[in-house]
């Protein structure tokens, strides 16, 4: 395939049919294809743009990236659209980010579940239900609660994605592109806590402390909220205050045996 790439390149070349197409140099500057090095493959782009983001070289880095992205490699994709979504080293910009989400969800829906790339196709959807459920100021991606809700049932079900699976519980909790269902709210939220989401763990511990929709188990809802609170961040100090609250609440038998499975969990995770 390779040997015939190049064959139909000479071919084209002869003919002055790429003279005015951009090449693609190895230090990640763009040619005008005349002269310098052949261009690079998509990975050997992606790899290059990887190299120049760690250098500090933005300019370089995005080069790179974007020749592997428009030859459809997945990880550049996901990496600029990260990059634009967060003002990253580029000018923020959420368009520019779901295009390269969109690319990404539509070309790689189907790859296996069980891949290593599989967590940033499923991030992805993620990205798409996020831009989904709030639209794009100016733009022509317009709010649409149900296609988030959709963006994310694909990721939580076929990918089996913790993040999805927290999120699509938040929808059917709150109603949101979804009918109004704490069950089913309950059950995302516990594959997800399952996965070492600490949000999930958190809101499916509130609920089973409380009895909130669900048969109550103080204690197993206290384990879920000391996991939570254990790897929350910082800027998430309502899993805390979740956590203590249920603490004040408790009784010391409770208290107890939330302690024992806890140790439970913790055993079986390190088996």
């Amino acid at each position: 395939m390779r040997t015939f790439e190049a064959l139909l390149r000479v071919m084209l070349i002869g003919a002055g049919l790429l003279a005015a197409a951009p090449a693609f140099a190895l230090d990640g500057s763009k040619t005008d294809g005349s002269i310098g090095p052949p261009p690079m493959t998509p990975m050997e782009a992606f790899r290059s743009g990887a190299h120049w983001l760690k250098a500090g070289d933005t300019v370089k880095a995005v080069n790179s990236l974007e020749y592997a992205a428009e030859k459809g490699h997945a990880l550049a994709q996901w990496k600029l659209g990260r990059m634009y979504a967060e003002g990253d080293g580029v000018a923020q910009n959420d368009l520019k980010a779901f295009e390269y989400f969109r690319r990404i969800a539509d070309s790689h829906a189907d790859d296996n579940p069980d891949t290593p790339q599989s967590r940033f196709v499923a991030n992805a959807f993620v990205a798409l239900g996020h831009y989904y459920l709030e639209g794009i100021p100016k733009t022509d991606v317009r709010r649409d609660p149900q296609r988030a809700r959709e963006m994310f049932a694909y990721a939580a079900s076929y990918f089996r994605d913790p993040d999805a699976q927290y999120y699509l519980a938040r929808l059917y909790l709150n109603g949101t592109g979804a009918p109004h269902d704490p069950r089913q709210a309950a059950r995302w939220f516990g594959l997800s806590a399952q996965k070492g989401q600490c949000e999930a763990q958190a809101m499916l511990g509130a609920m089973l402390f409380e009895g909130d929709h669900v048969p109550r188990q103080a204690a197993r809802g206290l384990m879920w909220l000391a996991l939570a609170k254990d790897s929350a961040r910082t800027d998430q100090a309502w899993i805390t205050k979740l956590y203590d609250t249920a603490m004040q609440q408790a009784s010391e038998d409770e208290r107890a045996l939330a302690a024992v499975y806890l140790r439970h969990w913790l055993e079986t995770r390190r088996e």
